[in-house]
């Protein structure tokens, strides 16, 4: 097949010498996206994706399965609470408040905001009273939050717009009359390479101008630190917590603010300068709840007094389990034997167990609708008996759940809105063996009934951040498997699945395990007859974007084709980008000579060599993408496009207006359509 030529892009002689090592650049020209050059560099690769995209074959039935919408779990103030909903013809899920009377009204719809469906609706926090509601919305795909405050009674808005409130946790005080948040500093303190970082947590008193928030803390801390706050439900404690960029750790204090005032509370140390996570909740019974990853991987809840917080007085309440991760907890305390419900994933799949709130003694199981992933264990703050958990698998649209502990039962709450025929398909978790000996999972989700011998398959992974792949919803996963392919998905170490020491078996020094692991899991799924290698696809993005440029360059014979989402390729100058410089903790440095030598034993940018028959690649970045820049792919798209000696084509699909978090359904439907025809076209489904 005679493929048609790429767009030129010159090979500059760039060469930097880093820690004694040559490191060239031949692309580095297409790092400024706004030069001439670049511009028409990237309407060239549009018009080719154009030319070569084909009729998109799964862009119906992906729109008809998204049609379930989707149902979120509900936060309750007093007899009100709040809740999101995306109907079947929704671009994007609508906020809403239900009143004692069951009356529901519509707070927040970005498509009555914005009808063009770039506007997204970040965050909400109500306040304890439920009266205000704190809201965070941007634009385009840039993650700018900007914050506002509505009356709820009215759905006035009452404050805002604050800017520089990117992912700014939101803590109100009771009464509402005030609240901490996070913000960064004007770009006009910090240098001009710096306005994404650099956050303080101020306190904001409700009716005030900005200029008088007042700065709590943050200052002097490392620039790319991220800050966590909350407030107590009666308003005597505040908690805040600092993590370097995306590290595993954090620092911790807490203060009385009747002991100290609100806008100078007196934090103490809780933990500071240890290599573990912790967070705190306040019990209405007066004790302090900590859950805790340190000296237990897997986690751990503790008690102590909120008075006297430190390590030394923990007291273990639910002790780490040897093979389930501890992610979530809820008390209900409107009982002769209050309970705590705890939240578990055994690899991978979620259970809820119930335990004595004072003795942590095992009562038994919360009964849950299957093998799938369980969210968001939400209580009444004021105690109850009933807890809500959201509900999901590979089949089933998203479902809240509603558990009653005076009688033991689970009931369907709410649904998500559409009715689908969801197609049948058989899903079972196989263990394999990577290169080291260790034992990794993967779920293989394949068509019913005995298999015919190898199909098409997309094997699909992350592995990083300790971010968890679990069973969940996929209308491209289902729309795959209806057609006949196999869709896998490897817990690869980098992730949570183990809990925090599976985490670190995949990240710094120890990342190679990760894609070590990938290729294993593609290995045994060709020795098991499940697919060949020229019928295997793989798929990843972001970090897993990552995952299958490092595949794609270390073992091109394995896979017959690559779709690489938003991904980071340069590792040697990827701090340089986007958000990259709260990563390192994650990655590691190319300023530190050992941690370079890490990054360029598998930076992707720089293992492209010519004369390789490399798969059928398909690159899909987004424009407005402001955590991983889109110059990874463009730099890694035209060296592939030089390089690769095969038939088999290198596209590039750079979309405008969108980022790398939320967008609007038709936007998801579109590129969703595009990847999986991708797939299908060089793995011959």
């Amino acid at each position: 097949m005679t493929r048609e030529p790429y767009p030129t892009a010159r090979r500059e002689d760039i060469i930097d010498e880093l820690h004694g090592t040559p490191v060239p650049d031949p692309y580095r020209w297409l790092e400024d996206p706004d030069s001439p050059e670049t511009k028409g560099w990237l309407l060239a690769q549009g018009e080719l994706f154009s030319r070569s995209r084909g009729p998109q074959r799964f862009k119906s039935r992906i729109a008809e399965l998204l049609r379930s919408g989707s149902v979120g779990v509900p936060a309750w103030r007093g007899e009100r609470y709040f809740f999101s909903r995306r109907t079947p013809d929704q671009e994007h899920a609508v906020y809403y408040v239900v009143e004692a009377d069951g009356t529901e009204r519509a707070l927040i719809d970005p498509m009555a905001i914005d009808p063009s469906g770039l506007t997204t609706l970040d965050a909400v926090q109500p306040d304890k009273e439920g009266r205000l509601l704190a809201y965070q919305l941007s634009v385009g795909g840039n993650e700018e939050s900007v914050l506002y405050i509505m009356d709820v009674a009215t759905g006035v808005r009452v404050e805002g717009p604050i800017d520089r409130c990117r992912y700014s946790p939101v803590a109100w005080l009771p009464g509402g009359e005030a609240f901490y948040y996070v913000r960064r500093l004007p770009s006009t303190e910090v240098p001009e390479n710096e306005s994404q970082f650099h956050r303080r947590v101020y306190l904001h008193r409700v009716g005030t101008s900005t200029e008088d928030d007042v700065m709590i803390f943050g200052q002097g801390l490392k620039m790319t630190n991220y800050y966590g706050v909350g407030v107590s439900r009666d308003g005597r404690w505040l908690q805040v917590s600092a993590h370097e960029g995306t590290a595993p750790r954090n620092d911790l204090w807490v203060a009385d603010l009747t002991a100290s005032p609100a806008d100078r509370p007196d934090l103490r140390v809780v933990q500071e300068g240890v290599d573990a996570q912790v967070g705190l909740v306040f019990g209405r019974d007066g004790r302090l709840y900590v859950h805790t990853d340190r000296d237990a991987s897997r986690g751990r809840v503790c008690v102590t007094d909120p008075a006297e917080p430190g390590y030394d007085t923990w007291r273990d309440l639910i002790p780490e389990d040897p093979e389930a991760v501890l992610n979530d907890f809820a008390i209900l305390d409107d009982l002769e034997r209050p309970v705590l419900l705890v939240g578990w994933t055994r690899h991978a799949i979620s259970e809820i167990s119930l335990h004595d709130l004072e003795t942590g003694e095992r009562l038994g199981e919360v009964p849950t609708p299957g093998l799938g992933s369980i969210g968001g264990i939400a209580e009444r703050p004021e105690g109850g008996h009933e807890a809500w958990f959201g509900y999901t698998d590979n089949t089933t649209p998203p479902t809240i759940q509603r558990y009653d502990a005076r009688t033991g039962e689970t009931t369907l709450w709410a649904a998500s809105p559409g009715a689908v025929e969801v197609p049948d398909v058989r899903t079972e978790q196989v263990v394999y063996r990577s290169a080291d000996g260790t034992d990794v999972r993967m779920l293989v989700i394949s068509p019913p009934g005995e298999a015919s011998g190898p199909r098409p398959t997309i094997l699909y992974g992350y592995g990083g951040f300790g971010i968890s792949m679990t069973p969940g919803y996929s209308a491209s996963i289902l729309a795959w498997v209806e057609a006949g392919g196999v869709y896998a998905i490897a817990n690869l170490r980098g992730g949570g699945e183990e809990g925090e020491q599976w985490h670190r078996d995949g990240m710094l020094a120890n990342k190679q395990n990760v894609f070590d692991d990938f290729h294993a899991a593609a290995e045994h799924l060709i020795a098991t007859g499940v697919t060949t290698a020229g019928q295997l696809g793989i798929s990843g993005g972001s970090n897993g974007g990552l995952l299958v440029g490092a595949a794609l360059t270390q073992r091109p014979d394995l896979y017959a084709a690559v779709v690489c989402s938003a991904p980071l390729l340069d590792m040697v100058r990827y701090e340089l980008f986007g958000l990259g410089a709260t990563w390192n903790v994650e990655y590691g440095s190319a300023e530190d000579p050992e941690q370079f030598g890490w990054l360029w034993g598998y930076s992707p940018y720089h293992h492209v060599k010519e004369g390789v028959e490399y798969p059928a690649t398909l690159f899909t970045v987004f424009q407005s993408d402001t955590r991983v820049h889109p110059l990874h792919a463009w730099k890694m798209c035209a060296a592939l496009q030089h390089a690769t000696a095969s038939g088999r084509p290198v596209l590039l699909r750079n979309e405008t207006e969108v980022g790398h978090g939320a967008r609007s359904v038709s936007r998801s439907v579109d590129l969703s359509a595009d990847t999986l025809t991708f797939l299908a076209a060089y793995t011959g489904l």
